[in-house]
């Protein structure tokens, strides 16, 4: 699957990663307090070589008929600062929406937009009918894009993210069209 770059403003853009974006990933991604409200998948330290590898199978997956996930570098000014993406999709049915953005950017609105925009993709391009979202229950500002994308709050999914040998409990938000 060819995946597009999906543009919401002049200095905002969701488009595919590529090799060179992997320092960048670095330089925004290597910061615990982004990393505490991610799973285990995402390492902290963030490295080079995990950037390089993450990147390495974000693109071998763009390659494949029906991706199984799909991952949008989020750039601004054409610098990659955080990620978004639609993990376990199931063609015509659903998938889970993931994502974090660099602390420098927190609190300006962009990941709302990138939330607005990857919807908007997943219901018209990939005729899915629902997202899920998982939230840490301490994670506020993600529970607010969610609530200001038109997602919904389900509940609470007990013990649902093993994080460091702990079974954690999750807020579960989910939109549908």
């Amino acid at each position: 699957m060819k995946q597009p770059s999906l543009k919401i403003n002049k200095q905002l853009v969701l488009r595919q990663l590529e090799k060179s974006d992997a320092e960048s990933l670095v330089k925004y991604g290597n910061n615990k307090k982004i990393a505490v409200f991610l799973s285990d998948s995402f390492p902290h330290p963030y490295k080079v070589p995990d950037a390089r590898k993450f990147i390495r199978n974000m693109l071998n997956e763009a390659r494949k008929k029906k991706p199984r996930d799909i991952v949008f570098g989020i750039e601004i000014s054409g610098e990659i600062v955080g990620c978004i993406g639609l993990h376990k999709i199931k063609n015509n049915h659903k998938a889970e929406l993931g994502y974090w953005l660099g602390e420098k950017f927190w609190g300006s609105g962009i990941m709302t937009k990138a939330v607005k925009k990857i919807s908007a993709f997943a219901f018209s391009k990939l005729q899915l009918k629902r997202i899920v979202a998982y939230v840490f229950l301490n994670n506020k500002g993600s529970k607010r894009v969610l609530e200001k994308s038109g997602f919904e709050l389900e509940g609470m999914a007990k013990k649902h993210i093993k994080k460091r040998n702990r079974f954690l409990d999750v807020y579960q938000f989910a939109r549908t069209k």
